[in-house]
């Protein structure tokens, strides 16, 4: 009697260089791509059970986990036959600091209209 070898749990996909934030915004475009981030935000996933949650076909829901692998957004590791998918947050944060440039204006000017909409009444003693 042979002994079996387990498959020792392999990263194969994690880019070493965070991707472009305009690789991660045109990933992040298409509704299915953020769909598909949103099943393997929190655990990871095989493609078939992604697959499951889409009326698209398998190879189309594969492409759309190639380009999310390409984008960085997304690690996959082989577990036996089995490829499982999961959300690499940090690939998320060249996105997040290209939007923190516009987000103090925004919250500003935020501010702004909300206080010209809404004044505060004078404080008592104040004219």
């Amino acid at each position: 009697m042979s002994e079996r070898k387990q498959a020792t749990p392999t990263a194969l996909t994690t880019p070493a260089v965070p991707a472009a934030p305009d690789a991660v915004l045109r990933a992040l475009a298409d509704p299915h791509r953020r769909q598909i981030l949103r099943l393997v935000q929190h655990t990871e996933l095989p493609a078939g059970r992604i697959a499951a949650s889409f009326t698209l076909t398998q190879q189309a829901v594969s492409q759309h986990i190639g380009v999310l692998k390409q984008a960085g957004l997304l690690t996959e590791r082989r577990e036996g036959t089995r490829r499982l998918y999961g959300l690499r947050h940090q690939a998320l944060e060249p996105v997040r600091e290209l939007l923190a440039e516009f987000w103090p204006d925004a919250l500003g000017r935020l501010k702004k209209a909300v206080e010209t909409a809404h004044p505060r009444p004078p404080k008592e003693g104040q004219p």
